[in-house]
């Protein structure tokens, strides 16, 4: 069992920055593929950046050359949002999976975490 704790979350302007980062209970460096989601309301949940054990990494359209996903080298995985929008606006959750595939499909992450709520205001 992996347990993920998000934080960093908060209320910024457009243009602005945040950095999430999650941590866990297990060492999930080259162990686990890691990935962002988030969910506005209303919204499914979608994937937001993906990495692989070996430092692959994915990443949503509306995000790329704005958001970088990184792993430290024991247990915790970041993401550094640039220039975000109001429609970045969700809570923002930390996943893993076991298979060592690169996906953002919600359905082969096996551990979440609780959540960190970003707020982008215009």
């Amino acid at each position: 069992q992996v347990h993920l704790v998000e934080s960093g979350g908060g209320s910024v302007q457009a243009g602005g920055s945040l950095r999430l980062s999650c941590v866990a209970s297990v060492s999930t460096y080259r162990r686990y593929c890691m990935a962002w989601f988030r969910q506005a309301p209303g919204k499914e949940r979608e994937g937001v950046a993906g990495i692989t054990i070996d430092g692959y990494t994915t990443y949503a359209d509306s995000v790329k050359g704005r958001f970088t996903i990184s792993q430290g080298n024991v247990n915790t995985l970041d993401l550094q949002m640039n220039s975000l929008k109001p429609e970045d606006t969700a809570m923002y959750y930390c996943a893993a999976k076991n298979d060592p595939g690169l996906s953002l499909l919600r359905s082969s992450y096996n551990y979440w975490g609780q959540g960190t709520q970003v707020t982008v205001s215009s």
